[in-house]
This record gives C-alpha cells, sequence and structure tokens, in this order.
C-alpha cells in the first residue's frame, strides 16, 4: 500500500438508459483523466449499473397491494411501497411511509434499494441490480477488453445505519478485489492478537470514491487509485450472517 490515495472522479458520462455500454463509457471516461492503472479500483453507482441493465419500474404500471397501502399510510405512494415489497425478502421495520427490508441479496435498507433520485423521469422508480456481483464482473471485463487493464470494480450504493446518523456508500457488486480483510490472529504494534477484526475494504472504497461523485453532481463513477486490495473477494462477502446479527435477533 502507498502512502498516498487519489480519487479521481469520471466526468462526462450521458445520460443512461437500457443496453448502453457502461464499460465502454468508464474506460473512455478514464482515457480523458489520463487512463487507467494497475491497481486501480474502478467505484461506479449503482443507478448508471441498474439502468444499463433495465432495472426501471413505471409507476403507472404498478397495482398496489393491501399490503402496500397500510405500509404507506396516509403520506405515502402505494405503488411505491409495492414496488419494495416486491423487491424485499422480508420487512424488518416500518413506520409509514418509511420501510425498512431485507432485500433478495440479503443487503438490509431503506426502501429495498428502490429509489426514485436520479431516476429518468418523473412516477419513475430505479432498482438494484439482481446480482451486483455479476454485474461488477461484467464491467470489469469490458474494460479489460477496452484497455488491457482489468482494474478492481466497486458497485456502490448509499446506505444508512442503524447507529449512525447519515448515509454513506457501501459495496453491493465487487469484482477483482478483496472485499473484506481479515485481520483474525493478526498482532498489532503492541503485541495485542486480534480476536475479531475485520475491515470492510470495499465499503471503504465506495465511501472515499462517493466523495468526488456526490448525490446532485451527476458523477456516477471515480477511479480510486494507490490502495493494494487485488483478490477475488465479493459484495456477498459483506453481508452479515443472520446468526451474528444482534439487531434482529
Amino acid at each position: 500500500m502507498s502512502d498516498e490515495l487519489r480519487v479521481i472522479a469520471l466526468r462526462g458520462l450521458p445520460e443512461l438508459a437500457q443496453g448502453d455500454d457502461l464499460g465502454g463509457l468508464l474506460a473512455e471516461a478514464a482515457g480523458r483523466v489520463g487512463g487507467l492503472a494497475e491497481g486501480d479500483v474502478v467505484v461506479v453507482a449503482q443507478k448508471a449499473v441498474s439502468k444499463v441493465e433495465g432495472r426501471i419500474v413505471v409507476l403507472a404500471d404498478v397495482t398496489p397491494s393491501e399490503r402496500a397501502r397500510e405500509l404507506a399510510g396516509p403520506d405515502g405512494d402505494p405503488r411505491h411501497v409495492e414496488v419494495i415489497l416486491r423487491e424485499s425478502r422480508a420487512v424488518v421495520r416500518a413506520r409509514p411511509p418509511l420501510v425498512i427490508a431485507e432485500t433478495r441479496h440479503g443487503f438490509v435498507c431503506a426502501s429495498a434499494g428502490v429509489d426514485a433520485s436520479n431516476a429518468n423521469g418523473p412516477d419513475t422508480l430505479v432498482l438494484l441490480p439482481l446480482d451486483p456481483d455479476r454485474s461488477a464482473a461484467l464491467l470489469r471485463e469490458r474494460i479489460r477488453e477496452l484497455t488491457g487493464i482489468g482494474p478492481g470494480v466497486v458497485v456502490s450504493d448509499s446506505f444508512g445505519r442503524a447507529w449512525r446518523q447519515g448515509t454513506t456508500d457501501v459495496a453491493l457488486g465487487v469484482a477483482g478485489l478483496v472485499a473484506l480483510r481479515d485481520l483474525r490472529g493478526a498482532r498489532d504494534a503492541a503485541g495485542y492478537e486480534l480476536r475479531s477484526t475485520q475491515i470492510a475494504v470495499a465499503d471503504e472504497i465506495a465511501g472515499a470514491a462517493e466523495l468526488v461523485m456526490g448525490k446532485t453532481a451527476g458523477i456516477p463513477a471515480a477511479i480510486v487509485r494507490g490502495i493494494d486490495v487485488a483478490g477475488d473477494g465479493s459484495g456477498a462477502d459483506l453481508v452479515m450472517p443472520r446468526e451474528r446479527d444482534l439487531f434482529r435477533g
């Protein structure tokens, strides 16, 4: 690992639609900032991936269930809640119209990741990719095909945390890098043996990239450079096993 970390915004990507060559667009954007280097990690916002994969729902096409109407309450849109329910494995907590759900991937997050922000129009929702790890792997291979360099790729999204205010970006999909660094059994500078320390490396990278991507700047991707994290991790590595989840018992 170097003593310096760089985070480089990838600007100039167009508004994305289903079928667009996102890997090609990322390669072009990287070329405009000097190209990729060995060891780079490309972080791309989940919404960019979802759009090119066609993970879009138009609310006019949604008929809400009674459960959706109940969870929407007087202030929510039951059609929006119906989409959340369809994307959920289970509802973890609800305070209408807010729904915290476990997605089919195992992520626990607000609205099962279903979001109207940065969508392609009014009354349109963007869903999470069906398989974020596969999405990351396909982008990595496309970038390698075009540039000769296979960077690590992180598909990121914003999550809240049960014990902290505010959101931060985390890794949903990972390819070509370690997602979770296990330090159990290692010793710190004082000689103490670490018993439970695991570092969410991919989440840290996603959070660093978000500092230049932002939520309103229209920058859906960034390069993180200067960190040695090559490996074969996955976003699934970061999901808390149910037997260790103290919040849900």
